[in-house]
């Protein structure tokens, strides 16, 4: 599918700017996306699981954590 494009002028500064923060592969567009995009408040997310849901999950995280250190010593 072709998307229509927009040519913009940008300074030789601006222009030095983008292309570094470019990663292999990306376009142009991709990286003013990937800037640009806000990014999701991590707020949005609470109260997401419940406090005794969250217990459990530390409580399995942490038991795993102790496993591991047992198999490494």
């Amino acid at each position: 599918m072709f998307m229509s494009t927009k040519t913009i002028t940008v300074t030789e500064e601006s222009y030095t700017i983008l292309s570094s923060s470019k990663k292999t592969d990306e376009s142009f567009s991709e990286v003013i996306k990937r800037l640009l995009t806000p990014k999701k408040d991590i707020m949005a997310y609470a109260g997401f699981i419940s406090d005794d849901e969250a217990e459990d999950i530390k409580d399995s995280i942490r038991e795993l954590r102790e496993r591991s250190i047992k198999r490494l010593r």
